[in-house]
């Protein structure tokens, strides 16, 4: 079946400078994505007339569908409506349903209705206004060549309104969208290049219309498995008998099956043993606990941490010995331990996770050098601790040691330590 292809250009100076994060194009990758439509390509481009229209005539070269995001508002810097209507050599028009739209929501604010603000109403004519019941500027839905070209406003949830409610049904209607599915295996206690390896054989044997993905990101790589074709119980089948044969073939490098991260995977795990947690972070600053709380519900389960980035926390709140402090230091194996056990006893929990290591980027040495992280784990069953030289800057090295110490428990939780 025929690929249905879409590019998205996100305008606005304040996407190139860094000033505004580019959310919305992640969004529509997972939204358009199940419906059956690839996004080929996505460019950020200036608030320029010229560069705007580059960007368009490129991207017809490429793709079906082009989805335009940004430079809808009211002000001069919004050039997206005037551009657009100049590129197919047409005028404006006003929509008198979006005029009537504007004026609600000023009248029901109490505001006096400006000039500029009128103008919002004003649309290229030969396109089909698309209704932003959650904002002032309508988009624009144009067809031209067999292409649809869609202008939308760049804040998030008008945006996504518009999409979900208009773009996508409107596509189905002009498109027959192949079926397209996932699967993802979460590895964990692996590298990308040995994994590659070790199921080469499975991936070297995959049919044309499945691809596969590695997405390392510190501790752990997901495999996402992509698949296209007209029949999705087919699809699914055939991704099942692959996900069989590489659980298989990774054994206990599987952290879980299904596109979770560990924190969510620490949160099953803790409420099917009705089990409790707690954290002692020195090197990671609270970051353990930070991840652990980002899981709607994890006060079921979570209980708190102590922050002990100095020593004298250590010895008054996790009772670290004070000898053991002076003789081995507070990056080190007994320190450490002892965090765990003190954090878990303190907290009444039944699992503590401990950190405790040199970030960077100064405070290393020969015998430690920047990077050096101790980190344990306390259960049941005993503490075990692990010590880790990690490459990166500072916030690689306190994400890279956040991450390991979940793993850790999640392997604890699963017998696999």
């Amino acid at each position: 079946m025929k690929q249905v292809l879409a590019e998205v250009i996100t305008i606005g100076d304040e996407l190139l400078i860094g000033q505004v994060v580019d959310t919305n194009s992640a969004w529509l990758g997972q939204t358009l994505n199940p419906a059956g439509i690839e996004i080929k390509q996505i460019t950020s481009v200036s608030d320029d007339a010229a560069h705007i229209v580059e960007a368009i005539e490129q991207a017809r070269k490429r793709v079906d569908i082009l989805i335009i995001t940004g430079g809808l508002g009211p002000t001069r810097d919004d050039i997206t409506k005037v551009t657009l209507a100049n590129y197919f050599g047409v005028g404006l028009k006003v929509d008198q349903i979006a005029l009537e739209h504007v004026r609600s929501i000023f009248a029901k604010r109490n505001l006096p209705m400006l000039d500029i603000n009128e103008q919002q109403a004003l649309i290229p004519e030969n396109c089909i206004p698309i209704h932003n019941d959650r904002g002032t500027a309508p988009g624009m839905w144009f067809e031209d060549k067999g292409q649809v070209i869609v202008s939308l406003p760049g804040v998030p949830y008008e945006m996504k309104n518009m999409i979900s409610t208009f773009v996508i049904p409107k596509l189905q209607t002009l498109f027959t969208m192949p079926v397209i599915r996932h699967r993802t295996l979460l590895t964990s206690g692996i590298g990308e290049s040995y994994l590659s390896k070790k199921i080469e054989s499975i991936e070297l044997g995959l049919p044309p219309h499945i691809k596969l993905a590695y997405l390392p990101n510190f501790s752990t790589v997901r495999l996402r498995f992509s698949a296209r074709g007209s029949s999705a119980t087919e699809l699914d089948l055939e991704l099942d008998q692959i996900a069989r044969r590489v659980k298989e073939t990774i054994g206990n490098y599987l952290a879980a099956d299904g596109d979770v991260q560990l924190q969510q995977i620490i949160a099953d795990l803790l409420v099917k043993e009705n089990a409790t947690l707690s954290t002692a972070e020195s090197c990671t600053g609270g970051y353990i606990a930070h991840l652990i709380t980002s899981v709607p519900g994890s006060s079921r389960y979570f209980t708190g941490s102590i922050v002990s980035y100095s020593n004298e926390i250590k010895i008054a709140q996790l009772e670290v010995s004070e000898s053991d402090l002076a003789e081995h230091g507070a990056v080190s194996e007994p320190v450490v331990r002892q965090m765990a056990e003190g954090a878990r006893s303190k907290l009444g929990t039944t699992y503590s996770i401990a950190t405790s290591g040199i970030a960077g980027p100064d405070g290393g040495s020969e015998a430690k050098p920047v990077g050096t992280v101790w980190i344990a784990v306390s259960g049941p069953k005993g503490t075990i601790s692990k010590l880790h030289l990690l490459h990166g800057g500072r916030e690689q090295v306190i994400q890279r040691s956040a991450m390991i110490g979940l793993d850790m428990l999640r392997q604890v939780l699963s017998d696999e330590l």
